[in-house]
């Protein structure tokens, strides 16, 4: 693409006004961006765009927006979310911060972690916000579960994202990259730290793998994700000194058992021996995840904070799922069985 300049005067001008949202795929993930962003006070979806220009129009129709050429969306946007394959991302990313536009990246941040690093520079050089779609970040139970776990003593944490996909969809990449990628983000930030060690395996080319991750300070976390279960399954765990903590991603729920303490009761004259456990279910807020996100972002990109998922933050959790990924490679051979 040509060089273009960052100050445009299609862009909003008033700082009150709205902020002028766009989105760059608009496939099974970009359509609902688009119609997020469409729902959010203070945001006007000003256009889509997608190489599918049917689809592009579709989903523009439903959402009162425009299908754009990418030089007129970036010329008129200002934040994008990037929501077409990985291998895109940077490419993309790259004409949206020489544009001075803010971005968000869908989930994995890139392929190369060295490409993720010049972007992270090149949009501190241009004073652009870059934010990572880890969704689950802002899923109302894990928003709760972050003040229940400040007060932790964390030993263990075990998750599981495991189903086949959507209807309709082929999904060749790895469940690690696609799936686990989610929990992995969860765990390094509610830990603060990257593992010290990691160990993965995994079968029909890490369709279904787990991971074992081992901490600086003894806490362990181990992640299993799949796209040959027959099971829709998103579940954490985190086991404290005090309690186990058990987060359902589907139900956006949370309990929290912990044990009373046992004691001997008499009954009619028999004594009998008693432990009961107590169960704890914080309140949890309603909320869409990703309207939460698409929130925070534009909020970010506009104001003075910073991205609650950063490039940097997308970066750590991507080499952590490389490096899972690449253990839990199954490389043995097909074999023949021959039958007798």
């Amino acid at each position: 693409m040509t060089d273009r300049p960052t100050n445009r005067t299609d862009r909003t001008d008033d700082a009150d006004g709205p902020t002028n949202a766009a989105v760059i795929g608009v496939g099974s993930m970009g359509r609902h961006h688009a119609r997020a962003y469409s729902e959010l006070p203070d945001v006007t979806l000003v256009g889509v765009y997608d190489v599918d220009d049917q689809q592009a129009r579709e989903v523009a129709a439903d959402h009162g927006a425009r299908v754009l050429e990418m030089d007129a969306l970036l010329g008129t946007a200002d934040v994008v979310s990037i929501a077409v394959p990985t291998r895109f991302h940077a490419d993309i990313a790259r004409d949206c911060i020489d544009s001075g536009v803010d971005v968000l990246v869908e989930k994995p941040f890139v392929d190369d972690p060295a490409v993720g690093r010049e972007l992270i520079a090149r949009a501190d050089d241009a004073d652009v916000t870059i934010q990572v779609g880890h969704v689950e970040r802002f899923n109302p139970a894990i928003r709760t579960l972050s003040d229940i776990v400040a007060d932790l003593d964390v030993i263990a944490v075990e998750a599981e994202r495991l189903g086949p996909p959507p209807e309709g969809r082929q999904i060749d990449e790895s469940a690690v990259l696609d799936l686990m990628i989610h929990d992995i983000d969860v765990v390094l930030a509610m830990l603060g730290e990257d593992p010290e060690s990691v160990t993965a395996h995994g079968v029909r080319n890490n369709q279904y793998a787990t991971a074992d991750l081992t901490f600086a300070d003894g806490t362990v976390a181990s992640l299993t994700a799949s796209r040959v279960t027959q099971q829709r399954v998103r579940k954490l765990a985190i086991t404290a000194e005090s309690c186990r903590v058990n987060v359902d991603y589907i139900d956006r729920s949370i309990e929290i058992h912990r044990h009373s303490l046992p004691e001997y009761i008499e009954d009619n004259g028999d004594v009998r021996y008693r432990h009961e456990s107590i169960v704890e279910r914080p309140t949890v807020e309603s909320g869409e995840p990703l309207k939460n996100e698409l929130e925070a972002f534009v909020s970010a990109a506009t104001g003075d904070a910073d991205p609650v998922v950063s490039g940097e933050d997308g970066l750590k959790v991507l080499e952590v799922a490389r490096e899972i990924h690449e253990s839990a490679a199954d490389e043995r051979p097909e074999t023949e069985v021959s039958v007798r």
